[in-house]
């Protein structure tokens, strides 16, 4: 029986100009929004602390410095 990689979140190991699969499956999770991102889809992550971001914003978001000064 083959086994299938559809509709299975894979782990990935996120490097600066890409990632490495360390499981099979063909999506990841958004680390804020929690939104399926295709692999084929998969543009934007964090190298420091290893997570995938849906779109650039949600990724700008959260590299932004938190401000609590005010």
């Amino acid at each position: 029986m083959l086994m299938s990689n559809r509709n299975k979140v894979a782990k990935l190991h996120y490097m600066p100009n890409g990632f490495r699969p360390l499981s099979s499956g063909d999506h990841v999770l958004c680390a804020v929004t929690g939104e399926a991102i295709a692999l084929d889809e998969l543009r934007y992550w964090s190298v420091e602390k290893q997570e995938p971001y849906a779109t650039a914003q949600i990724s700008a978001k959260a590299h932004a410095p938190d401000d609590n000064s005010k």
